[in-house]
């Protein structure tokens, strides 16, 4: 997959995208992750990539001529663009999944007060939000969608079937996890972790998650009860029971 990211401050971007497992990928060419500076589109002579907005308010508007011209650059024109921003569709797991078929994207990064709307209406851009919450720019969204985005795309992770797994993924929140020395600071592991019966450490996990779910995410709860399972023999019977203990 190829991604195009189109920034006023590239840098932040190389910790990221050439560290760990994006880092791997990038070297391996299962992703290609170019980074465009916007100032250098700028036909300013200081290089200037935003101005004041029509009609007043504060802070700045990013300037349409040097985004126009970096999109050009990357060319654009035809693939799946995306502008990170806090009034655009929720990045959750269905559009996670959706944009890792992709063969390219660009993902566009505002700044300041956002962007001239006529860029948006023009390129015929996606507005991509992480929450309701306001970010000093879009470069952070847009390396959380970068990662997740990443993760589904086969051969980045070790294991293809890894992220099925992974909280959200599996519709459940994950089980805790435990590593060496089995005891510490007075706390011991879990004595089924450490039995070798993983018939046992799978239904342990099972429960756990459906526990954390439950708890903490009520939403997600409701998910899984009203979806298509393939629960074996044992793991009804643990979601049974802890159906009847929340009935009761």
């Amino acid at each position: 997959m190829k991604i195009d990211v189109l920034t006023l401050f590239p840098e932040m971007f190389r910790p990221v995208t050439e560290e760990s497992i994006l880092g791997r990928a990038n070297e391996n060419g299962v992703l290609d992750i170019r980074l465009t500076n916007i100032r250098d589109f700028s036909q300013n002579k200081h290089k200037k990539a935003d101005d004041y907005p029509f009609g007043g308010g504060a802070g700045m508007v990013m300037l349409a001529d040097p985004v126009f011209r970096a999109l050009e650059h990357v060319e654009a024109q035809g693939k799946r663009i995306l502008y990170m921003s806090p009034r655009g569709r929720l990045l959750d797991k269905e559009l996670v999944g959706e944009l890792s078929h992709c063969s390219d994207l660009v993902i566009l990064c505002g700044h300041y007060e956002g962007i001239d709307q006529r860029i948006i209406d023009h390129w015929d851009m996606e507005e991509v939000s992480v929450g309701d919450y306001i970010l000093t720019g879009g470069e952070l969204p847009a390396m959380i969608l970068i990662d997740a985005v990443a993760r589904l795309i086969p051969e980045v992770l070790g294991s293809s079937n890894a992220h099925h797994e992974e909280s959200i993924y599996s519709g459940l929140l994950e089980y805790p996890q435990y590593t060496k020395p089995r005891a510490y600071a007075g706390m011991e592991v879990p004595e089924v972790l450490v039995s070798g019966n993983h018939k046992l450490i799978h239904l342990w996990q099972y429960e756990k998650s459906l526990e954390l779910t439950r708890l903490r995410r009520p939403d997600l709860w409701e998910n899984y009860l009203k979806a298509e399972k393939n629960l074996t023999k044992d793991e009804k019977k643990i979601l049974q029971k802890m159906l009847e203990s929340a009935d009761g």
